[in-house]
């Protein structure tokens, strides 16, 4: 009798899912979709980064910070450990860091929000994903992929990016902390925030309504231990968000920076008074106690106001490249997003830039072109969200976000306490509500990238809002009319905000216009019918209905490929001003002088030939008074720049610094091209009070200074509250520059091999053996 012998088998392990492959539990078009998402949005964003150039006052910490971990740590403005940055420094450390692995180039320090874009997505994709379907979450990615300011803003050095992955990441903490009522993801909520509140301070807290809101109402466990939940992850996120500013206090002054931005050498004043309360005075709210030095100015930590600073005045130009200007406009918010000549065209070519000679009247009209707090004019008041400036870059979809938050609501009533649909509708709209007062409320001042934070929960609710309504107008009855009327609404929003730019893509409107008439076409007779051509023309309406959507953005979004207007310093891509022709728009060169993507010749026009003109090396025009400091396009020196630093150099002997300037830009080139150890007086406003007089005369006693650069600007106290007055900050600086040009000795240009502008910088030698 034949036998047959069994062999065990070894159990059939699972293969690995190729990453291009969907999940079972996910249509087939799911993954490929969403990384055909991801692969766009970083060609958007990655755009140009070798042609990137540097957001100058960033740009000067970041340097200084790779040149010393205490400057890492601290966010040293110099790589002298004097003062720090007027921000925490969180921010920036991702920055230092490529730059350390990279070296330093405009691209090291452009390429971590890159990377900070890309995860955002990605984030933003599970988190609706986890609330509405993956449908939904496709929807929400495309949409926050084609709004201007989320791919302007993953372009730009600044603070915004790594706060908008932050608040990203504490959501799908705080989701899944509410989903399951663990105490756990919810303590993680709390530390993200608290690494959000490093890069953009009390913004971050901002968003804490719409999280602790989500977890209170729908979080299955008991109310007491909800409220202990949320205790725990407040003093979890209390703690991290505190934990630089306490380090800093801790820390004796003699071992640290200044602090940027104080009268009082303060962390706590630089960050509740001068970066927080300054940005709501137009309510009235004042920050005079807490140390501030721009605490009389109007919103945004010193837009506009009366205060002075001792600022811009007179020695700039020239050697400098236009140094008068030296302010970052995209910092501090002078510049503007509006086009027709941007607000450093109207202003900046004619109050001085090109002579060098700025004073505190030319300064004060120059804030007077602005609209107000350095913006655009449509950029202040309560309407500002409205505004084409700013509605243009981030407003698109208010109308479809605003009803798929009320129906969202109304139609989920009666639903159990722990519904998640109703809970996500619930912090997307909490969210939402919470920034659009904020920023309704304060200082934006030409500062689009802000935004960003606005794109996310609209980006949210028109994906989780649009598959709702669809799914209602598949079932019947009179909501199946709310999917034709949102996006009727949103089209004829859209078609209006395009209209404002007539001469920018003039068939873009109507084609909006046609786009949402046919989605309404095709939508409303195919309301519930059990016939496939009912099906199909309901498809093709859905279809049509999103292109109507999402179409006028998107013509936006890929202006970064368009060398006439790319995206700017402040965020912004595409068009966006009150003039809105084409070619009224600048890059960021012509906006603050810096091209971060692109060379800036198209853009900048004859302004910026001017201007080029007014300084030894000007970056093409605009983008070289990005520099203010001169420098050539590639961050360089310029020759004069070389000959003084090798003069310097070659004379410092054991002295701290190879010099000092009258103001950070002045100091700025020098940093930048070399990390040189060049002490900046006054802050970046000019205002603050480091060091003394008598600190100063101390420094140059003790043998640590022997140089001085008199000239080229203080700062930016011009734009903030003209050029006359008595400030303690401003008096510092001045009488520094006093007693240098009454005790030290001058050095001609001659002996360092520069040249002699009357009017422009001038060296000077102290101490003893000058």
């Amino acid at each position: 009798m034949a036998t047959t012998v069994l062999h065990p088998t070894a159990p059939v392990r699972a293969g690995r899912r190729a990453p291009w492959k969907s999940p079972v539990d996910q249509p087939a078009y799911a993954r490929p979709a969403l990384l055909f998402i991801t692969v766009l949005a970083a060609v958007l964003y990655v755009w140009g980064i070798d042609h990137s150039q540097y957001h100058t006052f960033y740009a000067n910490a970041a340097r200084s910070m790779t040149e010393s971990w205490k400057a890492f740590f601290f966010g040293s403005f110099d790589p002298g450990n004097s003062i720090t940055l007027d921000k925490l420094p969180g921010f920036l450390w991702p920055q230092a860091l490529s730059a350390r692995i990279f070296g330093f180039h405009p691209w090291a320090l452009t390429l971590p929000q890159v990377l900070e874009g890309v995860a955002s997505l990605l984030v933003l994709h599970r988190l609706v994903r986890r609330w509405a379907g993956v449908n939904a979450a496709l929807i929400a990615d495309t949409a926050f992929l084609v709004t201007p300011v989320a791919v302007g803003l993953f372009r730009t050095a600044v603070e915004d990016p790594a706060f908008t992955l932050c608040v990203l990441l504490a959501a799908e903490a705080a989701q899944r902390a509410a989903r399951d009522g663990r105490l756990r993801p919810l303590v993680a909520c709390g530390v993200w925030v608290g690494v959000g509140f490093q890069a953009k301070m009390l913004e971050a807290w901002a968003v804490l309504p719409a999280l602790a809101l989500v977890y209170l109402v729908t979080a299955p466990v008991t109310l007491r231990k909800r409220l202990a939940h949320l205790g725990v992850a407040a003093v979890v996120m209390t703690a991290v968000s505190l934990s630089w500013m306490l380090a800093v206090t801790l820390t004796p002054a003699k071992d640290r920076p200044y602090v940027d931005g104080t009268t009082n050498n303060s962390a706590f004043s630089m960050v509740v008074g001068y970066n927080f309360l300054n940005r709501f005075s137009s309510l009235g709210i004042s920050a005079a106690s807490t140390g501030s030095v721009s605490a009389t100015q109007g919103g945004g930590g010193g837009h506009r106001g009366e205060r002075t600073t001792g600022g811009l005045s007179g020695q700039a130009g020239g050697q400098t490249g236009g140094q008068a200007g030296g302010a970052d406009s995209a910092h501090r918010g002078f510049g503007t997003s509006s086009g027709s000549g941007s607000y450093a065209h109207r202003r900046l070519g004619t109050a001085g830039v090109q002579s060098g000679q700025f004073t505190g009247a030319q300064a004060a009209a120059a804030r007077q072109g602005g609209g107000g707090g350095g913006g655009g004019g449509d950029q202040n008041g309560w309407s500002k969200m409205f505004g084409t400036s700013l509605a243009s870059q981030t407003g698109w979809l208010y109308p479809i976000a605003a009803i798929s938050v009320i129906c969202g609501l109304l139609w989920r009533r009666g639903r159990p306490r722990t519904d998640g649909i109703r809970g996500g509708f619930l912090m997307w709209g909490t969210w939402l509500a919470t920034y659009f007062l904020v920023f309704s409320a304060g200082s934006v001042g030409g500062h689009t990238y802000y935004m960003g934070v606005i794109a996310v929960p609209l980006a949210a609710l028109t994906g989780g809002g649009v598959v709702q309504m669809w799914r209602a107008h598949r079932a019947g009855g009179r909501r199946a009319w709310v999917l034709p009327g949102a996006v009727a609404a949103t089209a004829a929003w859209s078609a209006y905000l395009a209209g404002q730019f007539s001469s920018f893509l003039p068939w873009l409107a109507p084609l909006v216009g046609v786009l949402g008439l046919a989605a309404v076409a095709l939508l409303a007779p195919a309301r519930p019918t059990p016939t496939p051509t009912g099906g199909r023309l309901a498809l093709a309406g859905l279809a049509a209905a999103l292109a109507a959507v999402l179409i006028a953005p998107g013509a936006w979004a890929v202006q970064v490929f368009n060398p006439a207007y790319g995206s700017t310093g402040m965020g912004a891509v595409g068009p966006s001003g009150t003039n809105r022709g084409h070619g009224s728009v600048t890059s960021a060169s012509g906006r603050r002088g810096q091209v971060l993507w692109g060379d800036g010749t198209a853009r900048a026009g004859a302004a910026t030939a001017a201007v080029g003109r007014g300084g030894a090396a000007g970056s093409g025009g605009f983008a070289g008074f990005g520099g203010f400091g001169g420098m050539d396009a590639g961050g360089e020196l310029t020759a004069s720049q070389r000959k003084l630093l090798h003069y310097t150099t070659a004379h410092q002997g054991s002295a701290e610094y190879v010099f000092a300037t009258t103001g950070w830009n002045s100091a700025s080139p020098y940093i930048l091209a070399t990390g040189a150890r060049v002490l900046p007086l006054g802050g970046f406003s000019g205002q603050v009070p480091f060091p003394t007089e008598a600190q100063f005369q101390q420094l140059v006693a003790s043998g640590k200074l022997h140089y001085v650069l008199v000239g080229g600007g203080r700062g930016m106290g011009a734009f903030f509250g003209g050029g006359s007055g008595t400030t303690s900050a401003s008096t510092a600086t001045t009488q520094i520059t006093s007693w240098v040009q009454s005790t030290c000795t001058p050095v001609p240009a001659s002996t360092y091999g520069g040249t002699d502008v009357a009017g422009t910088q001038a060296l000077y030698r102290c101490g003893t053996g000058q």
